[in-house]
């Protein structure tokens, strides 16, 4: 295989120069924006085909079903060919790209599982939409749970734990903090419903290892992993708080690289807006965190949208590299998302920013990538290259072959249902009323036992004839008549 280049090649200016993101630096994060329609799905697949091209896998997730193309070959189209050329692209070619399908539901590929403890209280109360002394009780959960060594799992283990909880109310109190009867039934409600919308199939096992990510192809080329969100977008707590929860395991489990010659991974964030739409403070600024420091475990996160302005400051101002789709401005607040995108761009006096970026046609956009040394460039109006796999969905048929064909899909296919705090209290629990039966049998033999004792006392306490008249005879030698009984032998006694 030949060496990889340092620059991934996006498209060309007008002028016919090629516009060319630098490899080494792509892992300090993007964002990819526009209006509905202007070409940001295609825009995804044509730098997810690049990255992968260049050996670094790839993850995304397709919210429209149109992504899954790319592990089919493209089509020749003459529309095709004329930018092909515009742009000077003399090694393109029509092909098929290494694709892994995955699918929390796993209807349209390899299920993703993750464990409740994998997940963590913050980002659970987040799903839940928990207020804080909710999120305390839940806190209070899991710290029951790391003590009492009780793995929570599934959903299951986490409504058996908070019945348990609840009973032994005191002792838990004690020692954690009072968690109140009614925040325990608002939780077990919020997970009921949770449950309805599918997420048992995602809380189970075996869970997902965040290196079956990072896969490349025998060829050399980056595996592109793509997550189904047809239906996963239709639950937007879930959408947000799963993809947040997967940046955070690449955060967690990579280890620093440095400045490696390409990243380990890329992420692209699709409908990213959903991610910051009424999140807590506690969230975002965790999430904040992570997409700072991510970077230096060689993952860039990419974000696409409709506008920067879906995107906060903080995070924003992390987005080296940007590919602006065009906008509309039919509205003063149209026009102001306009404004605020062009200031986001390094100026060049050859670009009219605010203008071009409402003129913009299918398959153009306003980029600005980081040069070697990690500076913006100054922002270039690109004829973006075209996708080299096909544009659309493959057939299902297609696609269930692909996922047959999986090693991976073999691997986490089918669910492991292990021991855990489910099944522990519930064993704890028969062992308890097994006990309390043993104390009550005890009991009443005791009982029975107390009762009986009495009556052979009694049966003991029976004289027979010799002592009945014995203790006669004694009873009498303290009367009267024992008395005169006694001077009458005294006296004959005296006579002999």
């Amino acid at each position: 295989m030949k060496p990889v280049s340092e620059f991934l090649t996006i498209g060309a200016n007008p002028e016919g120069t090629q516009v060319k993101a630098c490899l080494p630096m792509t892992n300090r994060h993007g964002l990819v924006a526009g209006a509905t329609g202007t070409g940001k799905t295609v825009t995804l697949q044509v730098l997810a085909e690049a990255f992968s091209t260049a050996g670094v896998p790839v993850l995304l997730v397709d919210v429209k079903g149109d992504l899954s193309g790319m592990a089919a070959s493209g089509k020749p189209h003459r529309k095709i060919d004329e930018r092909v050329q515009k742009i000077g692209l003399p090694d393109y070619r029509q092909k098929a790209f290494p694709v892994e399908f995955w699918d929390v539901y796993g209807e349209k590929g390899t299920p993703v599982r993750a464990t409740l403890t994998d997940m963590g209280a913050l980002l659970l109360s987040s799903l839940l939409e928990l207020n804080d002394t909710q999120q305390g009780v839940l806190d209070i959960a899991f710290a029951v749970a790391r003590d009492r060594d009780l793995p929570i799992l599934n959903l299951d283990d986490l409504r058996s734990l908070l019945d348990w909880m609840d009973t032994e109310s005191e002792t838990v109190s004690s020692t954690y903090g009072r968690a109140a009867t009614q925040s325990i039934s608002a939780i077990q409600r919020r997970l009921f419903s949770l449950g309805e919308s599918g997420a048992d199939q995602f809380f189970n096992e075996p869970a997902l290892s965040i290196s079956d990510f990072m896969r490349t192809a025998a060829d050399g080329r980056g595996v592109i992993n793509i997550l189904n969100g047809e239906r996963l977008i239709l639950n937007p707590g879930v959408y947000c708080t799963f993809l947040f929860w997967l940046m955070s395991e690449l955060f967690e489990a990579l280890p620093e690289v440095g400045d490696a010659a390409k990243p380990k991974l890329i992420f692209f964030f699709d409908e990213a807006h959903l991610l910051f739409e009424n999140a807590p403070k506690a969230l975002l600024d965790r999430l904040e965190q992570v997409v700072r420091l991510i970077r230096s475990k060689g993952v860039g996160v990419y974000f696409v949208t409709q506008s920067p302005s879906d995107i906060p400051e903080d995070v924003l101002g992390q987005l080296g590299h940007r590919v602006q789709h065009a906008l509309r401005a039919f509205t003063p607040k149209d026009q102001k998302a306009v404004k605020s995108a062009a200031e986001t761009f390094r100026p060049n006096p050859k670009v009219d920013v605010i203008e071009t970026i409402t003129t913009l046609g299918v398959g153009e956009a306003l980029v600005s990538v980081l040069d070697e040394e990690g500076v913006p460039t100054p922002v270039e109006a690109t004829l973006m290259n075209p996708p080299q796999s096909r544009m659309g969905p493959l057939e299902a048929t297609e696609r269930q072959a692909i996922i047959s064909q999986s090693v991976l899909h073999q691997q986490y296919r089918d669910t492991i249902d292990r021991e855990s705090a489910h099944e522990r209290l519930q064993q704890r629990m028969k062992d308890k009323a097994k006990q309390e039966q043993e104390v009550v049998k005890t009991q009443q033999e005791n009982s029975s036992a107390s009762e009986t004792e009495p009556k052979s006392r009694a049966r003991s306490r029976r004289q027979s004839p010799w002592e009945a008249m014995l203790k006669s005879f004694f009873r009498t030698l303290g009367t009267q008549l024992g008395r005169q009984l006694i001077r009458a032998i005294t006296k004959a006694l005296g006579r002999r």
